[in-house]
């Protein structure tokens, strides 16, 4: 009887799966770093002496350098060689862990928590487009599929890698697992990874990525400080506006060359501005729930590090299965509908959250925690497949950049602004007749500062956090809703157009697909 597969068959769909197996685990590291770090915070503070605007940016640094340099490293790893960025990236990545967990000063911590991001600005772009680069048309949705699940699960696993950690050691133990990791992902780039780059010789745009790197670190810059500032302090307003206006230069610039690091042009495309918009807001809600909750699960409810983690794992119990199946549907149906579906999914677990207050049972979280998994499953294949089939391959690192920036820029606004609405609202919430001035308005300030003054004020400022954290979520929840109602906007079928490829694969816009093929 014949083999069901043929061995040439076989042994390829093999290598493709190492292939994946390995950009996947790259992918979950660097993800994962942007978050895992928030568990070992209180343990740094107390070793490294670090004051709280250290800590904040023992955390954001990494973000700030990673958010600001993915266009310039996709661009490099679409001329020089994906499999080439990938390897580097790690060994930077690496190589500034291995670093951190050596230090102890926080100053120094900062500065290696930035070369991390670096280097993370190398690998993730690498990771998605060596998958959409080498994968045959037929498994490049389904491993899409994956890449997204394992990008969307990275930051609640890294968080409960961390808290099982510093459960039997200190804080340097999470950079010493980055670094064993990461030397695991580059020992199967080298065996098992192909190189691809891009074919034609074109000059590299040097002032288009360093408009981009200056826009979006100084935006990035203006929302982490925001919180901390105020919104409409000189320093914000003034950083959000001229971030803005360095970006608007290098759109003009980008418009004038021929060949640009990322032509506008590209976001006429339909389908990859309904992908940039939905990855956005998605990760806005993502990244400012996780923020939120997991400040909820400890300050409130008294829980570890450790455990609080734990009570997240029923996150990526939906999204995973939810993530494969989004491209059956896709194929069957259109993206249209699991991508819409996704969303109201995730717009519903986000406003079931809304709910939590000081007493809730596990029950609300995790019924709130499936539908918010399983609607990011459903909704991030189809969107990151609309962003990345957009471009030809000769710049698959680049559309891979983009959808990347969409997903820290969405991060960075949902803790930026959701953090905003949970203190403005604690604040104002937080009504103390007859306790005294100065002590009012230092339980005002902090909850932890609230529990230290304890009694009536404690049991008041709990109640005043959990009311900002149901509005913070209900606005997420809205924020998720206006995606879903423009995502179908955009992917409607224009009058006297042909109807849409049924299939996860999204085309690009010819004019755009000829544009960048020939100049």
């Amino acid at each position: 009887m014949p083999h069901p597969y043929p061995p040439n068959g076989f042994q390829q769909a093999g290598r493709h799966g190492v292939v994946l197996a390995v950009t996947c685990l790259a992918l979950a590291v660097v993800v994962s770093s942007m978050a895992s770090l928030n568990v070992a915070l209180p343990d740094i503070a107390r070793q490294t002496q670090a004051d709280q605007t250290q800590q904040t940016w023992i955390i954001d640094a990494y973000s700030l350098l990673f958010a600001s340099l993915l266009l310039p490293a996709g661009a490099l790893g679409d001329r020089f060689g994906r499999r080439l960025a990938l390897l580097v990236g790690l060994a930077i990545f690496t190589l500034a862990a291995g670093l951190a967990a050596l230090v102890t000063d926080p100053g120094q911590l900062i500065t290696l928590r930035a070369v991390m991001g670096m280097g993370a600005a190398l690998v993730m772009p690498a990771t998605l487009s060596t998958i959409t680069g080498t994968f045959p048309p037929a498994q490049r949705a389904r491993a899409v599929s994956v890449w997204a699940a394992v990008a969307g699960a990275s930051g609640v696993l890294g968080l409960l890698a961390s808290g099982l950690l510093l459960e039997v050691w200190s804080w340097p133990s999470v950079f010493w697992f980055n670094m064993v990791v990461v030397l695991v992902a580059m020992a199967g780039t080298l065996l098992f990874v192909p190189e691809s780059a891009e074919s034609a010789s074109s000059p590299f745009d040097v002032v288009g990525a360093i408009l981009a790197a200056c826009g979006v670190a100084v935006l990035v810059y203006a929302l982490i400080e925001a919180p901390v500032n105020g919104w409409t302090a000189p320093t914000t307003v003034g950083g959000l506006a001229l971030g803005a206006l360095i970006l608007v230069g290098f759109v003009g610039w980008e418009l004038r060359r021929s060949h640009p690091l990322l032509d506008p042009r590209l976001f006429r495309n339909r389908r990859f501005a309904a992908g940039s918009l939905s990855i956005t807001l998605q990760f806005f809600a993502l990244f400012g729930f996780l923020f939120l909750l997991m400040q909820y699960l400890q300050m409130i409810r008294g829980y570890s590090a450790l455990a609080a983690a734990l009570n997240l794992v029923t996150m990526p119990v939906g999204m995973i299965p939810a993530a494969r199946l989004s491209p059956r549907l896709s194929a069957r149906f259109g993206a249209r509908g699991p991508w819409t579906a996704g969303l109201l999914l995730l717009a519903a677990g986000l406003a079931v959250l809304a709910h939590l207050d000081v007493d809730s049972p596990y029950g609300m979280l995790a019924a709130g925690l499936v539908p918010l998994g399983a609607g990011l499953g459903l909704a991030m294949p189809p969107a990151t497949t609309a962003i990345t089939d957009a471009l030809p391959p000769a710049l698959q690192n680049v559309g891979s950049a983009v959808n990347d920036l969409a997903r820290e820029l969405g991060g960075a606004l949902g803790i930026a602004i959701l953090g905003s609405v949970l203190n403005g609202t604690y604040e104002a919430r937080l009504d103390l007749p007859g306790v005294p001035v100065r002590i009012a308005d230092e339980a005002r300030s902090s909850l932890a500062i609230a529990e230290a003054i304890g009694g009536p004020v404690l049991d008041q400022a709990r109640d005043a956090f959990t009311a900002g954290l149901q509005f913070a979520l209900l606005g997420a929840s809205v924020a998720v809703l206006m995606a879903a109602v423009a995502v179908p906007t955009l992917l409607r079928r224009r009058a006297g157009t042909q109807p849409a490829d049924r299939s996860s694969v999204v085309h690009a816009a010819p004019e755009s697909k000829r544009r960048f093929e020939h100049g």
